[in-house]
């Protein structure tokens, strides 16, 4: 483990030890994102951003001088299905760019509470079929962090049930696929996570279903029928509470016999592919998201 990454460490066990083992409340965990944003570093110089009226959903393309015309990575940003927001995701999104050597269409599905499940894959499926009058479907991506890695495998389901054409592949880093909260991760790990906490996964829980069934495949796809799915790389850290909902989900996507790869890095927190700027793990990490990428819709090409 680089020396950089121990220290990133050391920082985020400081910031969740602060907690106490408390939920922070939803108003004050959006204004924190919110005093992140200015903060965040801008793209570097010849990155094309542009904002998008993706069929009424608010979007961003982002574009390198790598990105190819044919080929796309639709975003699903994380946030446990409650915050999120394109500028959080500044220096992150023209990584993906460069290492997939495609466009990259980050797009803000509805959040909870304000609008629950299923307001979030209904509209990743709306913004998926718009993305595909642009773009051969095969050679569009799904990617997604945390709560937007469960959110493109459950889209990809919904998508499957209505007999419509599937994304090339679907990369998700440290994916929330389990909202039933059953990992055992999530108490094995929950002292050696420096950066989850466990305390609030059931906040945002109640938040997004609103009762709703945490198991319904299409808010846990973990409990979904993987059959048909489209090939798959999974990404998380060893000491995450989610580590779980990432293992399982490969098992299951294996056992319906689908492409899938599965990475565990030995102790990286939480979406630490984020961290790129400053963590050699996060670039070497997205670095082998642009090789499975690349490798994939080569194959779908030919």
């Amino acid at each position: 483990m680089s020396r950089r990454a121990e220290l990133l460490l050391l920082c985020l066990r400081y910031l969740k030890k602060r907690q106490r083992g408390v939920a922070t409340p939803l108003p004050t965990v959006r204004r924190w994102l919110k005093s992140i944003e200015r903060i965040v570093p801008p793209p570097p110089r010849g990155t094309r951003t542009q904002l998008i009226d993706a069929d009424g959903i608010s979007a961003v393309e982002v574009a390198v001088a790598q990105s190819r015309a044919d080929r796309c990575v639709l975003y699903f940003h994380g946030g446990g299905y409650v915050v999120g927001s394109a500028a959080l995701y500044r220096d992150f999104l023209w990584r993906i760019a460069a290492a997939t050597r495609a466009c990259v269409l980050y797009f803000d599905y509805r959040l909870a509470p304000e609008h629950p499940f299923p307001a979030a894959v209904e509209d990743s499926t709306k913004a998926y079929r718009w993305l595909a009058q642009r773009f051969d479907h095969r050679r569009i991506v799904f990617a997604g962090d945390s709560a937007g890695g469960g959110l493109a495998f459950a889209a990809v389901h919904k998508l499957r049930d209505e007999s419509s054409p599937l994304p090339g592949a679907v990369v998700a880093l440290s994916p929330w696929t389990d909202l039933a909260l059953t990992g055992a991760s999530l108490q094995s790990n929950a002292e050696a996570d420096p950066m989850m906490s466990v305390a609030a996964m059931p906040m945002y829980v109640k938040h997004y279903l609103a009762g709703a069934d945490p198991m319904h495949p299409y808010a846990s796809p973990l409990y979904g029928d993987s059959l048909g799915l489209p090939p798959a790389l999974i990404q998380v850290g060893s000491d995450e509470i989610l580590r779980d909902d990432a293992v399982r989900m490969a098992e299951k996507l294996r056992a319906a016999g689908c492409d899938i790869e599965i990475e565990v890095w030995p102790r990286m927190p939480h979406c630490w592919q984020l961290y790129a700027r400053i963590l050699p793990e996060g670039r070497d990490a997205v670095e082998r998201i642009g090789t499975f990428l690349d490798r994939k819709l080569s194959l779908a090409s030919a």
